[in-house]
């Protein structure tokens, strides 16, 4: 940190001497960028294009910093007008495409990529990009045919085998998605999301203990355990160790007090079980951490339904269409229900 800080003293001191040198601005705002000073590093390009105007480093530069910054349109202005004065840059509009992605604008994303792709076709990183926009439109055989282009190009890419692995995870190619992510541990031994993925995969495969193994490596590392004891609870659940998966389900909560999914998995648990009364207290303290979630509404209403509380049922789905109104499985539902419950006031069953 002080080498560094020596080093934006020396390059200040050589700007003011030389400033219309425009390295020395690269150079102080690449600097400022490993010491994570964002705001620093858009004044030092802005003071940059107001010298030279036409400087392609610092237009994308400005460019990746407003999309780090999530103002797609500014970061968009920035690449356009790099484009302008370089249209031969596959990097510029690989970063268009980028920008068009966060849009979800699937169409033009893909021009972009394509375009960067006619440019230079041995860069794996576009070939990720369209792999992973094909992926968020679920079709993944076509983001496969991506993600292995990519590793042609770079076998040990880790991005593109761990989102390869998820994609032959959701085409129930276990056996494929499983030696993907063993590839990624080899290479990355620590990381924690791999060795979770592997223990997910294994309890798919039916593979309990070798699927427990790579859990419990997963809560031995380093990072939030969150997500860990989920999915170490669903194994449990799914190898029918229900009071271990409680358990691991309360260790979740208690780590992650501000989410609510170790609350709602476990209700659902109590609700398969017939233990009603735990999953609507359960239901409830996730609607108190959480309280605009139209799902645990929904989940809520049902076990109201199951307890024979109907009117209570009918509440909590109301509570669910006014926070999701667009959803018509939930209007379904209350609608079904709202017609059973008039329908047993008007024969009097409910009396």
């Amino acid at each position: 940190m002080e080498e560094t800080k020596k080093q934006i003293d020396e390059l200040i001191l050589n700007m003011a001497k030389d400033p219309q040198n425009a390295e020395h601005y690269h150079k102080l705002a690449e600097l400022y960028l490993e010491m994570e000073d964002y705001d620093k590093v858009i004044s030092v390009l802005e003071s940059l294009l107001t010298i030279h105007p036409n400087d392609i480093q610092g237009l994308v530069g400005m460019g990746t910093m407003w999309f780090y910054e999530k103002d797609f349109r500014k970061s968009l202005q920035y690449y356009n007008r790099a484009l302008e004065i370089n249209p031969k840059n596959y990097l510029i509009y690989y970063n268009i495409g980028n920008v068009f992605a966060e849009w979800k604008n699937f169409d033009k994303a893909l021009f972009y990529y394509n375009r960067a792709i006619d440019l230079n076709s041995a860069n794996p990183e576009i070939h990720n990009a369209i792999a992973l926009l094909y992926q968020d439109q679920e079709n993944y055989i076509e983001s496969k045919a991506y993600y292995e282009k990519a590793l042609s190009l770079d076998p040990e890419n880790i991005t593109a085998l761990v989102d390869m692995g998820n994609v032959c995870f959701k085409l129930f190619d276990y056996d494929t998605a499983l030696e993907l992510y063993k590839k990624v541990f080899v290479l990355n031994p620590d990381n924690k999301i791999v060795a979770i993925a592997i223990g997910n995969t294994l309890t798919l495969m039916k593979e309990r203990e070798k699927a427990y193994n790579y859990f419990e490596q997963a809560l031995r590392m380093e990072g939030d355990n969150y997500r860990a004891y989920i999915c170490y609870a669903i194994a449990l659940s799914e190898f029918q160790e229900y009071d271990m998966a409680v358990e691991m389900y309360r260790r979740a909560a208690n780590v992650s007090p501000k989410e609510i999914n170790a609350q709602v998995l476990l209700a659902n648990l109590y609700t398969n079980f017939n233990h009603i009364d735990l999953a609507v207290d359960l239901y409830r303290e996730a609607l108190r951490i959480k309280p605009n979630n139209a799902e645990t509404y929904m989940l809520l209403g049902n076990a109201h339904y199951l307890q024979g509380k109907i009117e209570d049922a009918i509440a909590s789905y109301r509570s669910s269409i006014s926070i999701a109104p667009e959803n018509d499985e939930y209007k379904l539902v209350y609608t079904q229900i709202l017609d059973e419950y008039i329908d047993k006031k008007r024969t009097g069953v409910l009396d």
